[in-house]
């Protein structure tokens, strides 16, 4: 296991879209554990393999006091629910700000495993959140684009005065 170098916005590969996975090989399993180190040392709870400049849909989540990482390749939201909730996120790729992002409070997730057996998994809270986050990156929609103007605003002032100061 390596910790990756991340992609720091504003790096156009967190605007692509991610390749589907179709080698459910060695190499793959390498990426999982890669992303895996390099989200623990940033730290983060999610990331996505466009954080690390690979443009493919494989996804890692470890929440906090959960049962350990959990490992999605070619997740994609197949229902999300009306009622909504709001939850503070950021990025590995925009480190030191966050904002208050309104998302779908329960997703249902199809997905395939790093052996690339089907899965499915309704979801809410923190994982929800973590899910459509990460799979708006694999879609190269980057979080700040769920922000209001003017919340995107401030947000990228921020980023960019925490930028100067390091």
């Amino acid at each position: 296991m390596t910790a990756r170098p991340i992609v720091m916005f504003p790096d156009w590969r967190l605007r692509e879209s991610a390749a589907p996975v179709v080698a459910f090989d060695e190499a793959l399993h390498q990426l999982a554990q890669d992303l895996l180190q390099t989200m623990q040392a940033a730290p983060g709870i999610g990331i996505a393999a466009p954080h690390v400049g690979v443009l493919l849909r494989v996804v890692v989540i470890e929440l906090p006091g959960g049962t350990g990482p959990r490992f999605y390749v070619n997740p994609l939201v197949e229902w999300a629910s009306a009622e909504t909730a709001r939850h503070a996120e950021g990025s590995v790729s925009m480190p030191g700000v966050s904002e208050q992002v309104e998302r779908p409070a329960r997703v249902r997730v199809r997905f395939q495993t790093l052996e690339g057996v089907e899965g499915v998994e309704e979801a809410d809270g923190l994982l929800a959140v973590c899910l459509q986050h990460e799979i708006d990156q694999l879609d190269g929609l980057f979080w700040i684009s769920r922000l209001s103007r003017l919340k995107r605003e401030r947000v990228l002032r921020r980023y960019e005065k925490l930028r100067w100061t390091d």
